[in-house]
């Protein structure tokens, strides 16, 4: 195997294991405001265990983000040093940025968030939680601008062979971001939602801790389906601006091989038998029925993506997350007839559904990363001309390999703590708060 398919498979791995913690914590981190808001207008017990509760998962699953994203780093410097050569001018102010603002920001008040709630007022303690959410978001929308750079790069010029920065602002907000921060940040809304809904239906199946149950699912169907319908709105959005900005992977998106107007949609297409709506797409992408569609046949065959693999996750993205909207939105019909808490069967679906928002999730970056082949920098660098030169792929495949023991070994661990902490529950007993 070459040193370029193992160097693609351990970034990857990296990225992939390490987006599964930052897509919980920074939906997280909001629901976590939002009862913290609660409970300084009506101080509650329920709130207080609601707020240590899942400020305690959220604690597990940032240790386990920082842990698994460390390393990204260290592979642009060993596997990718080309690639590093080449983005160090522009990639380097949105990294900084990410540590020096957004994440010792989110850092410095995490203690006061877990273990200050006996030891400062709620409105100290509102304060401090409002910063690590602050701070979870920044720091989602530096590595999205730097990514969505890669993307859409602005601001810039090409001096010797590498890409220099020109225009701060130029780069930072390029076509893509605005709308890819948004559809990332709606994205772990959701999976926090589905998240805190789904273990709430457990301890109501078990008949444990029914009113922190209650309030917490219903805090989780509400914040749900409010972000899901905005996701709905902003994935449209942004599905239109890659047609403009990135129409190979738009083409590949919509499995459309030849340019044409009126172009119809693919509702089902690979590797299922295809089924079109005739010059739907052209509607969908342009608002007019007639509009010329740029197909697969534009490009070179050595400048397309991978169809299959970028259509395919990006249609499970989308069936999965309109599958979630029905089970959000049946909730919330369910809780204005007064039937939420009472329909098992309603509760043992919303429990199942808890690892569907992380594939969703996933199946979305696999849509982004591999409709951006062959570049690693849209139309400037080609993946296989950004991987260092002097690495064998025996090295790369050693570190692989030690990569896939330590991130199973992280994921189990995680995965043991939280459960651990969901057995044992939020707790009964009044947690005495400074007013």
């Amino acid at each position: 195997m070459s040193a370029l398919t193992l160097a693609r498979a351990q970034f990857a791995l990296t990225v992939m294991v390490h987006y599964l913690y930052p897509v919980l914590t920074m939906g997280l981190a909001v629901m976590l405001v939002i009862v913290a808001s609660l409970r300084l207008r009506r101080p509650d017990e329920v709130y207080d265990r609601m707020l240590r509760f899942w400020s305690h998962i959220f604690g597990v699953v940032f240790t386990g983000g920082v842990a698994t994203g460390v390393v990204m780093e260290f592979e642009f410097g060993t596997n990718w040093s080309s690639y590093s050569r080449f983005v160090g001018d522009i990639f380097g102010a949105p990294l900084a940025a990410e540590a020096l603002i957004a994440f010792f920001l989110e850092s410095s008040f995490l203690s006061i968030l877990l273990f200050g709630g006996k030891r400062v007022s709620r409105r100290t303690h509102w304060v401090a939680t409002l910063m690590v959410a602050l701070g979870a978001t920044l720091s989602a929308f530096w590595i999205v601008a730097a990514n969505s750079w890669q993307q859409t790069p602005a601001g810039f010029h090409i001096v010797h062979g590498r890409a220099e920065l020109t225009d701060f602002a130029a780069a930072v907000f390029n076509p893509s971001t605005p709308l890819r921060f948004l559809h990332a940040v709606l994205g772990s809304w959701i999976t926090a939602a589905v998240f805190v809904g789904s273990l709430s239906a457990y301890y109501l199946l078990r008949g444990r801790h029914q009113e922190f149950a209650r309030r917490s699912l219903r805090l989780a169907l509400a914040f749900g389906l409010v972000a899901l319908a905005a996701e709905v709105v902003v994935g449209d959005a942004h599905t239109r601006q890659v047609a403009r900005t990135q129409p190979e992977k738009f083409a590949a998106i919509e499995v459309l091989h030849h340019t044409q107007a009126g172009a119809p949609l693919a509702v089902v297409g690979q590797p299922l038998p295809e089924v079109l709506l005739p010059k739907l797409l052209s509607f969908m992408t342009y608002f007019d029925f007639d509009a010329r569609v740029i197909g697969l046949d534009a490009f070179a065959p050595e400048d397309r993506p991978p169809v299959t693999a970028t259509a395919m996750s990006f249609h499970a993205m989308l069936w999965l997350g309109l599958g979630l909207g029905v089970v959000l939105a049946l909730g919330v019909f369910l809780w204005w007839r007064g039937r939420l808490f009472v329909s098992r069967r309603y509760l043992k679906v919303l429990c199942y559904c808890l690892p569907i928002p992380f594939v969703v999730n996933e199946v979305g970056w696999v849509t982004a990363e591999v409709g951006r082949q062959p570049w690693s920098v849209y139309r400037l660098l080609r993946t296989e001309d950004a991987l260092s030169r002097t690495v064998p792929a025996a090295h790369v495949a050693i570190s692989l390999l030690m990569f896939v023991v330590i991130y199973i070994g992280l994921l189990g661990l995680t995965f043991h703590l939280v459960r651990k902490k969901v057995l044992q529950g939020p707790g009964e007993g009044v947690e005495q708060v400074p007013s």
